[in-house]
């Protein structure tokens, strides 16, 4: 049987996509009013490269 915290998870699961989407989108549009000639692949990259390190970080505070 899955364990409960699991369960919850799953039901979180869309809430938590929605919202890491929505910060991608604040990061997008600060990029877009700094930055001209915006290359929108590049930043988007960049943007998740460091959300990717928060999270890690973020973890590592939390697990230690």
């Amino acid at each position: 049987m899955a364990k409960m915290e699991l369960l919850e998870l799953e039901g979180h699961r869309d809430a938590m996509i929605a919202d890491v989407k929505s910060l991608v989108e604040k990061y997008r549009s600060i990029f877009g009013w700094d930055v001209p000639e915006l290359d929108q692949d590049y930043s988007d990259n960049l943007i998740l490269h460091e959300i990717r390190k928060a999270l890690d970080d973020i973890e590592k505070e939390l697990l230690n």
